[in-house]
């Protein structure tokens, strides 16, 4: 089974939330109900951004690699073109 990174758009403030997960529709639904400390108090999340990979490690490796830039524009700009594909 394939792994995923995501990242969440709050319909709140617009912040950004990167993660990564195997079932992305379950943890969606999580983070909406307000079972993920952080993302409870930006609820409804929206799916924005996702990609697959082939396994745990490579996900959590970029997952990592984006939450490393810490930029906004960045995250800004892999939504952007994933909408474009």
């Amino acid at each position: 089974m394939s792994y995923h990174v995501y990242i969440l758009q709050s319909e709140v403030d617009d912040c950004y939330y990167v993660g990564s997960t195997q079932d992305i529709e379950a943890r969606l639904v999580r983070h909406n109900q307000g079972r993920s400390k952080y993302t409870r108090g930006k609820r409804p999340w929206k799916l924005v951004f996702r990609e697959s990979h082939p396994d745990r490690s490579s996900a959590i490796k970029r997952e990592k690699q984006i939450k490393s830039r810490k930029s906004r524009k960045y995250i800004r700009g892999l939504v952007q073109a994933s909408r474009q594909s």
